[in-house]
């Protein structure tokens, strides 16, 4: 059996309460009161959608009363029984907003009821779009919570990208870019985690992915990846600056002097100093997202990459050194202090690379 819905009809005249009672205490859950502040009190006690109440009452009007309540029970609907000198004044109070409608006295119970039941659907139609709302609010903010997780793995830049694309299949159309792409790899730490308890050595990974991670925000490149001990960046991808290839230089030089900041804390711990070693390469990559329909990535893809890595490689032995390919140096080698290498044959490669140790910032 549905549960019947709940009305409040208040007026100063007992026996206008009796008969609203005895004319629909059948169709609705009827509470009565005689003056403002008993509707008030039953109000903050029952769940009352629907109010009614008699305009000219001796120590407050219906309109009056009406207003009253709103700040506490702004979804209730609310209507007005009134004598023909009263309608303008009830007039008014529905073009503001105030009141739902009047009604004339005496009522006609059949045209009452009419009013009451439709007065009961709109408050559940109100209440309905409430909770779609709020539903809508819910998920907008999981949406929301979803795609801020979301930009911890992929760019926003290509994150908008795929929300804009009608063609699945488009977000995985590769784009050829001219980026720098640099490693940095912790020096000898299969070592020093060997003696440490996993949890400690997670807590300097994380600290050593944070402080890095930090560096190459600020000078506008993007973390492709955290591969073990070794941070994969990108300068030119997915978001080209015009100074990609410098900031790619600086950002080592920086990185190689905020490896400072992670010694300080976690000397006492390992009791010897952490070294990176950094090598950057310029050069044409394929940018975009690889994977399969059910997962994705963003990644670089060509020798540049290759290369990059394998000048990388070739710091061990050599503390906190940036090394970077002629093609870069070629290009941003006069904003620098460097220092050239013999040419070297790195794995993979059948000619000689030549590359220069980056020692400073040159003073122009």
């Amino acid at each position: 059996m549905d549960q019947k819905s709940k009305v409040l009809y208040v007026d100063d005249e007992e026996n206008n309460l009796i008969s609203f009672r005895a004319s629909f205490r059948h169709n609705y859950d009827v509470f009565t009161a005689s003056n403002a502040e008993t509707g008030i009190n039953i109000l903050r006690k029952e769940h009352v959608p629907i109010i009614i109440t008699d305009q000219r009452m001796p120590e407050i009007t219906g309109v009056q009363f009406l207003e009253k309540i709103i700040p506490e029970f702004p979804d209730s609907i609310r209507m007005i029984l009134t004598g023909f000198s009263d309608i303008e004044v009830i007039i008014q109070a529905i073009n503001t907003g105030r009141v739902f409608r009047y009604i004339t006295k005496p009522w006609d119970e059949n045209e009452l009821k009419m009013t009451i039941d439709n007065a009961i659907s709109l408050y559940h139609l109100y209440e309905r779009n409430k909770q779609l709302l709020s539903d809508l609010d819910l998920r907008l903010k999981e949406r929301e919570k979803t795609l801020e997780l979301f930009r911890k793995y992929v760019p926003s830049s290509v994150i908008e990208k795929l929300l804009k694309e009608d063609n699945d299949s488009n977000i995985f159309d590769g784009e050829l870019r001219e980026v720098s792409v640099l490693f940095c790899d912790i020096r000898d730490f299969t070592e020093i985690s060997s003696e440490l308890n996993p949890r400690d050595v997670v807590k300097i990974l994380n600290e050593f992915y944070t402080v890095m991670s930090h560096s190459i925000n600020r000078h506008n490149g993007f973390v492709m990846q955290f591969i073990g001990d070794e941070i994969m960046a990108v300068f030119g991808a997915p978001l080209s600056y015009p100074d990609n290839h410098s900031n790619a230089v600086f950002c080592a030089l920086d990185m190689i002097k905020r490896v400072t900041l992670i010694n300080d804390k976690f000397f006492s711990l390992i009791n010897r100093k952490i070294e990176v070693g950094i090598g950057i390469n310029a050069g044409e990559v394929i940018t975009g997202n690889m994977g399969s329909q059910d997962k994705i990535s963003y990644s670089l893809i060509g020798d540049t990459v290759n290369t990059a890595k394998r000048i990388e490689s070739l710091t061990k032995g050599h503390p906190n050194a940036i090394l970077i390919k002629d093609s870069l140096y070629n290009k941003v080698g006069h904003l620098f202090v460097t220092k050239t290498w013999e040419p070297v044959l790195v794995k993979g490669k059948k000619n000689l690379l030549q590359v220069f140790e980056v020692l400073g910032r040159r003073v122009m």
